[in-house]
């Protein structure tokens, strides 16, 4: 991912991308990087529990700032939250004159990766045309002035035809997560569906969830 890109997760609601993106994002920090882990669809402390399971000093990674977890989620559930990084109303006005705010200080991040777990979330709280124009005029901007990266999931067939096709054209790559059903079992699969300017692997692969929680590729026996 060059600095300043996004890519667009589409996930089957019961695929292991919640555990990979928390996983991307332990990564990053653990190679040297900064994260901010956008929390809509899930507890902030489920996001410490599995960052412990993978090993990662999730209080020590805050307390030096190379993690923020921005809580959304207390929002889904009409409540304050007791994070010191949140929002307290998910609708696309006051979102904007918050991001807005962050983007007069902004300086150039390309240490920086952004992982959403799920923005469909905004839908519950915001008619489509507004939500879908606010991810293509001032979610989508942010990454690409400050050279940051950013993933950002959204859950297949639950919105119009027309904004999946007006997300899509605007990132840069898509990602497929999807589970499949094969006899009396379930597979994991992930796929990259598209990825501007790079070549890449267009082949889906199977996924497997280890016991600490970690999503990694299946390796492939070879022929």
């Amino acid at each position: 991912m060059p600095p300043g890109s996004s890519i667009l997760v589409e996930f089957d609601p019961a695929s292991p991308w919640y555990n990979a993106s928390i996983a991307i994002a332990a990564g990053w920090v653990r190679t040297g990087g900064r994260a901010r882990y956008y929390v809509c669809a899930q507890p902030p402390e489920r996001i410490r529990f599995i960052l412990q399971n993978l090993g990662q000093d999730s209080d020590k990674a805050e307390a030096s700032g190379l993690l923020r977890i921005m809580d959304w989620y207390a929002a889904t559930l009409g409540r304050k939250s007791t994070e010191k990084l949140a929002r307290n109303s998910l609708k696309v006005a006051d979102l904007s004159i918050e991001l807005a705010k962050e983007d007069r200080v902004a300086s150039p991040n390309p240490d920086t990766l952004i992982v959403v777990d799920n923005v469909s979330t905004l839908a519950r709280f915001n008619e489509e045309k507004a939500w879908v124009e606010f991810m293509l005029t001032r979610w989508l901007p942010s990454p690409r002035a400050d050279r940051s990266r950013a993933i950002d999931g959204l859950l297949v067939d639950v919105h119009s035809k027309w904004a999946y096709r007006q997300l899509e054209a605007a990132y840069d790559g898509i990602i497929d997560f999807k589970i499949e059903e094969e006899g009396k079992t379930t597979r994991h699969l992930v796929r990259i569906r598209s990825m501007r300017d790079v070549g890449f692997d267009r082949a889906w692969h199977e996924l497997a969830i280890g016991e600490n929680l970690e999503t990694n590729l299946v390796r492939q026996a070879e022929s």
